[in-house]
């Protein structure tokens, strides 16, 4: 190796450890301390999976009701968690997340573009940009999942080594058991891939036949004795490889220098559909059944997605992060020569589609697109300045500049982390902590019915309260229990939107009811308080019995 590789290399190695470093800190202070809802009850199911198995029955509420445990497995290991370490081993296994999800994202991207500069500032942007959706849930896992899968993707494209084709075996046999609900997305990331494919066929349709053709008569060629048949073969053969000659000129010219769309034929693609096939049938390895192949259809044809905000249409003009996006993604489309993959620029619109029909995918889209947003400016700065990013990374390993890029990284975690230093894991606003440890006290448990709100159901579970709903939507809802109402009835009554609120209450047979003080149903209550005895009130809850008639 001579001196100049020798430097280049260590310049690397430098930029690397600086990325990987700055990384791991930017995930750690985007990573939330606070609790979200799913938390609570993931634990709880954990535990009851190691106690009693998977029974497919939910024993949390009191409806009695069947529960498909669609993310058991992750469900288990947080209980594990939490049993080790306690609410700040939650925290922590959080933070680790987060920091594998964002040092794979920068490895992926530099293998996909080698390109270390520009794979840094994309990831934490990227990074960034999910903040919101990184929390102690099942969804933080698929993510790692789906990163991997990409990476495993192209790479069995370029290289059709069997250790990657493995890998995407693998993959979606954790989604069945780790988080159900995506197991049929997986699958999406291999169609643009597919479509580009068979487009690529399409369009070379003539070349093939005539290919074929000529095949045919090379075989005919052998098989023929008479000189007079052998010369016009000949003739025909010549004229065929001069006409698919003049042809593959002709496409090599187009692909060469394509307008803005480059298409590009890779026969192992082939094989990428074959292991797509084989992946299809992991779904049954689970003990949920068919459950990875019905559970998103039957979440799909309810009401639930209508009700919960992370499932509503995302609204371009109230999401300022993903309007950012798409405009620099525009920007360069639009102002500048380069070109996309046919199959980024599927991907990028399939998931654009997904995420305008559920918010939700607005995660997917960034973890997925960011890959396609740093292939489409490397390869402007391959066009425009070549060695622009060379010169800027050997810029900053020297001390000063790689000193200052600390410091403003770490200026930028610390103002991202500041606000965080006071909060709890356990959000008493937003979750009734005295409230349910009144309940446990004063109350009954097993023989009470309790009515409760969707956003703290999982807490009250999680405290061992038998709960009207939580956050588990699907459970309450007439797709996966049959001629269960559970989730509507509560859309009505929190919303008091009919006038049979009594009904309600006494279709259910409730006995006492919480809620937030500023609720609908609160107000509606004290309209009508000759009903009620108000047992407890907090700054945030308050807790009603209802008078026996």
């Amino acid at each position: 190796m001579n001196k100049e590789s020798k430097e280049i290399n260590i310049k690397d190695i430098r930029f690397n450890v600086m990325a990987v470093l700055l990384i791991a800190i930017f995930c750690f202070s985007i990573s939330p301390i606070t609790f979200q809802n799913d938390t609570f009850y993931t634990i709880k199911i954990g535990e009851h999976i190691l106690n009693n198995g998977i029974d497919m029955h939910d024993p949390f509420s009191f409806h009695d009701l069947e529960y498909t445990y669609p993310h058991w497995l992750y469900d288990v290991v947080i209980y594990l968690i939490y049993r080790i370490g306690g609410q700040v081993g939650i925290y922590i296994s959080t933070i680790v997340l987060s920091i594998i999800l964002g040092i794979l994202m920068y490895f992926t991207n530099v293998k996909l573009t080698k390109n270390k500069l520009t794979s840094f500032i994309i990831t934490i942007g990227a990074m960034y940009f999910l903040k919101d959706f990184i929390t102690a849930r099942a969804q933080l896992v698929t993510f790692i999942l789906f990163v991997l899968t990409i990476y495993f993707i192209e790479q069995f494209l370029a290289t059709k080594k069997k250790r990657y084709a493995i890998g995407l075996i693998i993959i979606p046999i954790i989604i069945a058991n780790v988080h159900v609900a995506v197991f049929p997305f997986y699958f999406i990331l291999y169609l643009p891939y597919i479509v580009e494919y068979m487009i690529y066929i399409l369009s070379n349709s003539r070349i093939i036949i005539t290919t074929t053709k000529i095949k045919n008569l090379h075989k005919k060629l052998k098989n023929t004795e008479n000189q007079k048949e052998i010369e016009e073969i000949k003739d025909k053969i010549l004229n065929l490889e001069q006409k698919n000659e003049c042809l593959k000129k002709r496409y090599k010219k187009a692909n060469d220098n394509p307008y803005k769309i480059k298409i590009t034929g890779n026969d192992n693609v082939k094989l990428l559909i074959i292991i797509m096939i084989i992946c299809i049938l992991t779904g049954f390895l689970t003990p949920l059944g068919t459950t990875p192949y019905t559970y998103l259809v039957k979440t799909m044809q309810g009401d639930t997605m209508n009700n919960i905000s992370e499932h509503l249409p995302l609204t371009l003009v109230d999401n300022l992060n993903f309007m950012c996006i798409l405009i620099i993604f525009l920007s360069i489309l639009i102002f500048t020569d380069t070109k996309i993959r046919l199959s980024d620029l599927f991907m990028l619109s399939g998931l654009l589609l997904l995420t305008f029909y559920s918010r939700r995918q607005e995660s997917m889209f960034i973890i997925v697109c960011a890959f396609i947003l740093n292939r489409l400016i490397c390869s402007m700065f391959d066009k425009y300045n070549p060695n622009g990013c060379d010169k800027t990374i050997k810029l900053i390993c020297r001390p000063l500049p790689m000193i200052s890029a600390i410091a403003i990284i770490l200026i930028v975690c610390v103002n991202i982390y500041k606000p965080k230093i006071k909060d709890h894991f356990i959000n008493e606003k937003t979750y009734p902590v005295d409230a349910a440890t009144f309940i446990l006290d004063n109350l009954d448990i097993e023989n009470i019915r309790l009515y409760n709100e969707y956003n703290y159901g999982s807490y009250l579970l999680f405290r061992g309260i038998p709960v009207f709903v939580d956050s588990r939507a699907d459970l309450y809802s007439p797709e996966f229990n049959k001629g269960v109402t559970v989730f509507n009835d509560f859309l009505n009554l929190s919303g008091v939107n009919n006038d049979n609120i009594e009904e309600t209450l006494d279709k259910y047979h409730i006995t006492h009811l919480i809620m937030y003080k500023k609720s609908k149903l609160r107000t509606f209550i004290k309209q009508d308080e000759e009903k009620y005895n108000l047992l407890y009130e907090d700054d945030y809850f308050c807790i009603y019995e209802r008078k026996k008639v």
